[in-house]
């Protein structure tokens, strides 16, 4: 079966739509401090606006434990919405009681309503089939058809996401339609050279993806935390870096397999060593090889890739037709630790044909570091789910909309 599009609900004018977008912003004081996922959800709103529909947004924020709690509630979030859109947005105080019944009631054709924080409510995320159910049903009660366009939760299977497109009809959004044409051309059809490039701190958070990957890329770039364990696989010390011993063996094989295949994978020649966790603390540039040659020895901590390893990561880039990037080179909030990330942002700017940012920390990334969302060819709204497709995982969310591999 092929993915069910909003063309398939037909005419929409007047119809109550449930919209689930992922709107699971950073805030700071009740600010936004990354309006992207808000901005990426406005082509499908606008489109269920301009056809006439009543639509009422449903999406989590943070990680509540199934109880109201003020920071994470979605008022800041609908304010936001209603800026971008450019026309008024109710805010419901709850998610299925009487605030939310009456906002719902309360709609005119084109109009908007941003419900409160599904995970508000203990069924949203329930391991419990029945009380996952359960809640869906409420959530469907206020609406008369489904939206799926939260691309960052398609990999979970929760009450919004999974069990509310099983009982109203249901399709998906243009985010979703967008996410996949990318993710199927990184997988299926990739214009080469192709690389992908991996930070973020740990190898056991990428294991599936590499393992996946090996056999479609031509190059793999390794940075971040995650670096420290593949340097110890090749018998260098990493001091107090970031390191895996329990997957030492397990990177030592994807390097043998990396060989057999032809696959180039570039490891770091040099890192940015700090005397402790602090933008504050002495740092030196270190060869790879001698990380522990420093004035901190053994307690030194690898904090971001080094100037030699950027140049050559930013050639590599460069040099491709194909980029998927996911997770940061270093711990780019701290400035003195930032320039690798900065570097490998610099270079998909450049690329001469697709290049994506996987969401996650690395969107994060490019834009505390002033680049634009339209300096690359995608970034993706689903760190997790952009990587678990790519590890060949099934998405329930997905599945549900008629999606196949």
């Amino acid at each position: 079966m092929a993915l069910r599009t909003l063309a398939s609900l037909g005419s929409l004018a007047g119809k109550r739509v449930v919209v689930r977008c992922d709107l699971n912003v950073p805030l700071a004081d009740e600010v936004i401090t990354d309006d992207g996922r808000v901005r990426a959800s406005l082509p499908t709103l606008n489109a269920l606006i301009n056809a006439g529909a009543r639509v009422v947004v449903v999406s989590h924020l943070g990680r509540p434990d199934g109880t109201p709690e003020a920071k994470y509630s979605l008022a800041p979030v609908a304010q936001r919405l209603s800026e971008l859109l450019g026309k008024p947005v109710a805010f419901a105080r709850d998610t299925v009681g009487e605030s939310a019944h009456e906002a719902v009631a309360a709609l005119e054709d084109g109009d908007v309503a941003v419900l409160e924080n599904l995970r508000f409510n203990r069924g949203e995320t329930s391991k419990d089939d029945g009380e996952r159910r359960a809640f869906a049903e409420q959530l469907a009660a206020l609406g008369d058809a489904f939206v799926s366009d939260g691309f960052g939760v398609v990999h979970r299977k929760q009450a919004s996401v999974y069990d509310l497109a099983e009982i109203l009809p249901s399709a998906a959004g243009l985010l979703i339609e967008a996410e996949l044409d990318v993710l199927e051309r990184l997988t299926e059809r990739p214009d080469r050279p192709y690389t992908v490039v991996l930070g973020g701190s740990k190898v056991s958070d990428k294991l599936g993806v590499i393992a996946h990957l090996l056999p479609r890329v031509d190059r793999l770039l390794i940075g971040g935390g995650m670096m420290f364990t593949f340097l110890a696989a090749q018998g260098y010390d990493v001091g107090a870096s970031l390191l895996e011993k329990d997957q030492i063996d397990t990177v030592k094989g994807y390097l043998a397999d990396a060989r057999e295949r032809g696959v180039e994978i570039l490891l770091p020649v040099d890192a940015v060593v700090a005397a402790s966790f602090s933008a504050d603390a002495e740092h030196v540039v270190a060869d790879a090889h001698g990380l522990e040659d420093t004035p901190f020895g053994a307690a030194g901590l690898g904090l971001d890739i080094g100037p030699r390893t950027a140049a050559s990561f930013n050639a590599a880039i460069r040099d491709s037709r194909t980029v998927f990037w996911n997770g940061p080179m270093g711990v780019f909030e701290m400035a003195p630790y930032a320039a690798g990330t900065r570097a490998v942002a610099q270079a998909l700017t450049e690329v001469d044909g697709l290049s994506v940012v996987g969401g996650g920390d690395s969107a994060a990334a490019v834009r505390q570091l002033g680049f634009g969302d339209d300096d690359f060819g995608h970034i993706s709204t689903g760190g997790g789910a952009s990587l678990e497709f790519l590890e060949g995982k099934k998405l329930p969310g997905l599945e549900v909309l008629g999606w196949a591999r």
